[in-house]
């Protein structure tokens, strides 16, 4: 009985030892190679063939990335296949692009249910095995310039969702101090509300002075304002109150940086396209909303997308436009069709089949970002007399809000899909276009129906006959 115990960390089997058994399919990449990414260091497995010690190790800095990159090139790797472990990927990815491979990012899903491989160099020897004989998909991953304003705008998201957490803290300050502020302004950051807090950690405590602070727009008379303001200043209360404020600016100036960077940026994405075609169409709704960037997005958005203005689609926004191209990029080819589209967003139904009977058909659940932003702007949508509106509202009556939200959310994606290929011009025709649209296929439904058993509908008011329709 061996009572050796491996130390932690401490790998089965060490590298440069390859599996000898035989593939059972044939190869059809031969010149690919696996990468088990990790925290500290990565595994890598090229072809028996290609080097003496096919499976090497190499650790997460620069210097050995690109050792890592020379050494692939050297065994005559075209491609490379690698799981989306965390964040460690991303620098591998990077360089290993730059030095033209193909690299593959490939999702832990399709590849973890195999039995008997739980370690780095098993992984990385399996990935190598499955890509070699393409069994392997990669991921979507846009363009290294989209990629770059995709971080910019998810980081100024997260920014947004930290100075709304200092709001809170804020609100949960003046509460104590039942200063009750938030209940006769509609945003405690607003005008009349920021300028009132600012009073407040200046050192005023007057409700009277403090209502002067009134904007006139603000529909609360000044008597409530005077009213709400008597409250129990306390010392502690107020600390915390004027720190969360200073927290709140410093997260507004950091977000204009972060805008101007993202103009910038947009600018010099623009810079490589040629001008369309067709000309800027007059904008759809109002823009300038709040925790929206402050410089103009359509025109370059519309230059970008080679004449294509998205915003013209309902409960799309320009920002909304903005943030979904640097998610789902310019290019839909990378989809065949709109069905595979919708797929990768989760917005299309995943059916369980089992002997010829459907088990299941709900939506995979997924973070997919772009299908979050669609989600929200079928939200939106069902609030508008409009088209989408219409549908979204149907369907909200037969099966449900949620549901209706997915249906409307991959809706909007087919119409983004269309008009990014050029295959559309959107325009809407309106929520009773669509109503009489849904009402003739109805009547014809119930006309068909009819004749089936041998009947016709009559029309009551006119006295029509309605007979089957073939």
């Amino acid at each position: 009985m061996n009572n050796h115990r491996r130390r932690p960390g401490q790998h089965r089997r060490r590298p440069g030892k390859p599996r000898t058994s035989p593939s059972v399919l044939d190869r059809i990449n031969p010149n690919v190679a696996g990468i088990d990414c990790g925290s500290a260091e990565h595994f890598v497995a090229v072809p028996p063939d290609r080097d003496p010690c096919p499976v090497q190790s190499f650790r997460t800095v620069t210097s050995d990335l690109v050792r890592l990159a020379d050494w692939l090139v050297a065994c005559g790797v075209m491609s490379v296949a690698m799981e989306a472990t965390g964040v460690y990927w991303i620098p591998v990815y990077d360089i290993l692009e730059a030095r033209g491979l193909n690299v593959l990012l490939v999702n832990a899903r399709h590849i973890k249910n195999v039995p008997g491989r739980k370690s780095d160099v098993s992984d990385c020897e399996w990935l190598r095995e499955l890509h070699s004989v393409g069994l392997l998909r990669g991921s979507f991953r846009p363009t290294a310039t989209i990629v770059a304003l995709r971080t910019y705008l998810r980081h100024r998201q997260t920014m947004i969702e930290g100075a709304c957490t200092f709001i809170q803290r804020m609100q949960k300050a003046l509460v104590q101090m039942n200063v009750q502020l938030p209940l006769v302004v509609t945003d405690i950051t607003g005008v009349t509300g920021m300028s009132i807090l600012r009073a407040i950690v200046g050192g005023q405590r007057d409700p009277e002075r403090l209502a002067e602070y009134r904007d006139p727009r603000c529909q609360a008379s000044k008597a409530d304002i005077i009213e709400a303001l008597t409250g129990h200043y306390q010392a502690d209360h107020l600390f915390v109150l004027q720190q969360n404020l200073a927290l709140y600016d410093a997260c507004q100036q950091q977000i204009a940086a972060c805008d101007r960077a993202i103009e910038a940026h947009v600018q010099t994405l623009v810079a490589t396209v040629e001008p369309p075609r067709t000309p800027l169409p007059p904008a759809r709704a109002r823009t300038g909303l709040k925790n929206e960037p402050a410089f103009e997005i359509r025109s370059p958005l519309h230059r970008l997308t080679g004449g294509v203005d998205l915003s013209q689609i309902e409960g799309i926004a320009p920002y909304s436009a903005l943030k979904l191209l640097s998610e789902i990029g310019t290019d839909m080819s990378r989809w065949s069709t709109e069905k595979h589209f919708t797929a990768w967003l989760t917005l299309a139904p995943k059916n369980r089949i089992s002997g010829g009977r459907l088990l299941s058909s709900k939506t995979q659940s997924s973070a997919n970002r772009a299908a979050q932003i669609l989600r929200m702007a079928a939200m939106s949508v069902g609030k508008t007399q409009t088209a989408l509106g219409a549908f979204y509202r149907r369907l909200a009556l037969r099966i449900g809000k949620p549901q209706a939200i997915t249906a409307t959310a991959r809706k909007l994606a087919v119409l983004v899909y269309r008009a990014l290929k050029g295959e559309l011009v959107y325009r809407d025709p309106g929520a009773d276009a669509y109503t009489a649209k849904q009402r003739t296929r109805i009547v014809r439904s119930l006309r068909q129906r009819a004749g089936s058993f041998g009947f016709d509908l009559v029309n009551r008011a006119t006295g029509e006959i309605l007979s089957a329709v073939s």
